[in-house]
């Protein structure tokens, strides 16, 4: 079987999407395959033509990837898939391997993606760097800790209004949470926004000097016995301010006519967890959300921020992408090549895991994902890389 590879062409769009649409279920629509072409153009994407059938895919938003220190550039993969018809021929993994060197040859040094099937990335080097939460809340048990009453200044507004104030403050945020991603307007209009069934609810939270929080929700109307047992599905609640984000959420909690309150792509240290008075009322269940991948390590680690002035030596492990072999210092915040004896060894998926502020090394180490080869060199290496706050994806890509 001889296979090809190539970027789709401009009308392939819908083909392209196919492999991914029968993996996931979802439905096609030149709509849609117009969409994405919007997001994610053709020389950024790869497909694999069997004859003229297209039987594999993979793509990459062109993100910044907010990490501790500041943003970085980022690839953002997406529409991973292989016509059930054409697995096991290492499609796939020829896909993944033409994937990186093409983001090596751009300098894009940094990979995430979500894994819908996570045995998949580590072969290539990816490492799970960040968990989220989801919460399924009875509305009858949504209290906070203390009795405090206070009006929710809510305003339901169209989608123009809303993107105008809501954009700059998820813009604010994003300097600051490790595991943001930047969206662009056609990001926002396209996905974020998207009401292709008029559900979606969008509100505006305001403050003395113009909104400072806001959310994004839909409701399901279910009824049983004449009993309104609908649910709201938060989409997406974020605020300036520790006020503004319990306003949001009380707003929320509210809503008439439901019974459940549900929300997913929560940060692991959200609030609520100490806002509600039962923690445990929210089922608070931990997901693995975002995947990183150090496509150029020296790059990559020398683009982050840092907690403490230390060096370390890491022993890199990295068979799928060979120029990341060897041995790294990283001290005064850059990392380059030496020929020092190592104080980690570790591979490029755990570097991954730890790049964020997810996990740290010594998550690594007593999981057998690193060894410590000099004394003190995990606690070494967890200063250096320790951050205030948890990486958070609030939504998937």
């Amino acid at each position: 079987m001889t296979i090809e590879y190539r970027p789709p062409g401009g009308d392939e769009y819908l083909a392209f999407l196919r492999p991914i649409a029968l993996a996931m279920g979802f439905p096609q629509s030149e709509e849609g395959a117009e969409r994405f072409k919007r997001l994610i153009p053709p020389d950024r994407s790869i497909a694999a033509y069997d004859g003229d059938a297209l039987v594999g895919s993979t793509a990459a938003h062109a993100f910044e990837l907010s990490v501790p220190g500041g943003p970085v550039p980022c690839a953002g993969v997406a529409a991973v898939a292989v016509l059930p018809t054409h697995r096991r021929r290492g499609i796939l993994r020829e896909l993944m391997r033409r994937q990186l060197d093409e983001l090596h040859e751009r300098g894009e040094f940094v990979a995430s993606l979500w894994a819908s099937e996570a045995a998949i990335y580590g072969r290539f080097g990816y490492g799970v760097a960040s968990l989220s939460g989801q919460i399924e809340l009875e509305r009858d048990r949504a209290r906070f800790f203390d009795a405090l009453q206070e009006a929710s200044p809510a305003r339901l507004v169209d989608s123009d209004e809303f993107l105008a104030a809501a954009r700059p403050i998820y813009d604010r945020l994003r300097r600051d949470v490790p595991g943001f991603v930047s969206r662009s307007e056609d990001w926002w209009r396209s996905r974020t926004l998207r009401d292709s069934n008029g559900t979606q609810q969008r509100v505006l939270l305001d403050g003395p000097d113009g909104p400072e929080g806001y959310a994004l929700y839909r409701t399901r109307d279910i009824w049983e016995d004449m009993i309104p047992t609908g649910r709201l599905e938060v989409q997406e609640a974020l605020a300036l301010s520790p006020a503004a984000l319990r306003r949001a959420w009380s707003y929320l909690f509210e809503v008439d006519l439901i019974a459940t309150v549900d929300a997913g792509f929560l940060p692991l240290d959200h609030p609520l967890l100490l806002l509600v008075s039962e923690p445990n009322r929210l089922h608070f269940t931990l997901v693995a959300s975002l995947w990183v991948r150090l496509v150029e390590v020296g790059a990559a680690l020398s683009a982050r921020g840092y907690a403490a002035d230390d060096a370390v030596v890491f022993d890199l492990r990295d068979t799928f992408c060979p120029w990341n072999e060897g041995r790294w210092r990283l001290e005064d915040g850059t990392a380059a090549r030496t020929d020092d004896g190592a104080d980690l060894a570790l591979d490029i998926a755990g570097l991954g895991s730890v790049y964020l502020g997810g996990f740290t090394f010594g998550d690594l180490v007593r999981a057998g994902r690193a060894d410590e080869l000099a004394d003190g060199a995990t606690a070494r290496a967890d200063r250096l890389f320790a951050t205030p706050r948890r990486p958070w994806t609030p939504e998937i890509f």
